[in-house]
């Protein structure tokens, strides 16, 4: 149920589009692509196809069954994230019922980043990670041998693998240290298992060397944080949490949670490797509200662990089969009936999309260069593949080529309008009404509206030799 909730109204995220494009042109043409195909302002600038094989998956669902099949991509990762984070909690803490704390807390943070994008599949295979670092640790080391595979295809679905990389670091440094200082406490592995944990991360970091265009890949998350400070300050996604909205208050009454337990109960304690995660997750969530999700992941088995005892009472064997039978029928029969269908995913796209004005350029003809608002360059990759886009959900590139910059100066009115038209030799505009330079292209010489509605607007350049009929 909780996953159906979240996956809902989830289908129009901007950056689908070109995701569902790629995952395209690589089913359609047997190979990963390594330049840009989409746009003319970037075109055949190489790229890091590093989430190739979640647009590929991405794709194969929509051909499934077309927009159905992607609510299903994303209702069943979303269902797979939280079992996967139920059975964390549920073994980390010991408890069946706390381990229901440790989802609520999952699903809390993890509604933020809830999109049909390939970090759903990066931030789920982080959970898989903790929990086979977990059963590594309490069952059978031979558990950690599952790493280097799933790094392997980690990589060549998200960035997030360097972040399971830097975990499985951390859970080693910590493995070494025996001690207890008040309510920290850290226990040492026994030599065998921290071998193998040791041998683990050594096949793990070799393993993401498999992927199309080898060490480019395993540092582009590096380039993102460090080589791309344009991109960070201006996709909203990037920049910093606001603590004073939900998800901010969110973070600091769990971190707030963790403290009052461990200041109340004396039988307590937080383990080192807790500690520096939680930490780590705290100033990531921080710094990026996009990474509130990765908050979520860590703190959610801690929560459940220093909880455990909150239901100390429980007794199985007083459970009732025949209640919870039905409780689960009626549960999923609210699942299918609820499911949406295709006229109303159908609906959802077109209240965020730019569908009519689309239609529009296709029925006039317009022709020439598109200058077109950055969060309809998905959208118009996937519908609207005649004309390249100026710009589009892939910062990287546009950052390395200038072309976001420059972009972001004219859209903020930052620069002489001009110079960014000519220089491209724009034809017309596809923007939102919302975009401060739409007061001022009217006011322009040779630049006409020809098209409005209640989310898009569109300007042309007189003369241009577009056809207005």
């Amino acid at each position: 149920m909780l996953a159906e909730l979240s996956a809902r109204g989830r289908l129009n995220d901007p950056d689908m589009w070109w995701h569902l494009k790629s995952g395209e042109v690589i089913w359609t043409k047997h190979a990963v692509p390594t330049v840009d195909l989409f746009s003319f302002t970037a075109l055949h600038h190489p790229l890091v196809p590093q989430e190739w094989l979640s647009q590929l998956s991405m794709y194969a669902a929509y051909r499934l069954d077309g927009y159905v099949g992607l609510m299903l991509w994303i209702f069943l990762l979303a269902t797979a994230l939280f079992v996967v984070g139920y059975a964390l909690s549920s073994l980390y803490s010991g408890n069946s019922k706390i381990g229901l704390l440790g989802v609520i807390v999952l699903w809390l943070f993890s509604t933020s980043g809830m999109s049909i994008r390939p970090q759903m599949i990066g931030y789920f295979l982080l959970a898989v990670e903790l929990l086979v670092l977990y059963l590594g640790w309490s069952r059978s080391p031979r558990w950690l041998l599952c790493l280097p595979p799933l790094f392997a295809v980690w990589v060549n679905c998200h960035g997030s693998f360097i972040l399971g990389l830097i975990v499985l670091g951390v859970i080693l440094a910590c493995s070494f240290f025996g001690f207890r200082k008040g309510s920290l406490v850290s226990v040492p592995w026994d030599s065998g298992r921290r071998r193998v944990l040791m041998l683990a991360l050594a096949l793990s970091s070799g393993a993401v060397f498999l992927n199309p265009v080898g060490w480019r890949q395993v540092l582009y998350p590096l380039d993102t944080m460090l080589h791309q400070p344009v991109n960070l300050s201006y996709v909203q996604e990037w920049q910093p949490l606001p603590l004073h909205h939900g998800r901010g208050i969110g973070l600091l009454c769990v971190l707030a949670l963790i403290f009052l337990v461990l200041l109340l109960r004396r039988s307590q304690v937080l383990y080192l490797h807790e500690l520096v995660l939680l930490g780590m997750g705290t100033w990531m969530a921080l710094n990026h509200r996009r990474l509130v999700f990765v908050f979520g992941i860590l703190a959610a088995p801690v929560v459940s662990r220093l909880c455990s005892d909150f239901w100390d009472r429980y007794d199985a064997d007083k459970d009732r089969i025949a209640p919870n039978v039905i409780f689960i029928g009626v549960v999923a029969a609210a699942l299918f009936w609820g499911f949406p269908n295709r006229r109303a995913l159908a609906k959802e796209v077109g209240s965020g999309s730019p569908v009519q004005a689309v239609e529009y350029i296709q029925s006039h003809h317009l022709a020439g260069n598109m200058l077109n608002d950055y969060g309809y360059g998905g959208y118009l990759i996937w519908a609207l593949p005649e004309h390249p886009v100026f710009i589009d959900g892939r910062a990287d590139i546009f950052e390395w080529t200038g072309v976001l910059k420059e972009f972001g100066g004219w859209a903020t009115l930052q620069t002489n309008p001009n110079q960014l038209l000519d220089k491209y030799h724009i034809s017309f505009c596809l923007l939102g009404k919302d975009s401060p330079i739409v007061h001022v292209l009217p006011l322009m010489p040779n630049w006409k509206k020809v098209y409005s509605d209640q989310a898009s607007v569109i300007f042309v350049r007189t003369g241009s030799g577009n056809s207005l009929q």
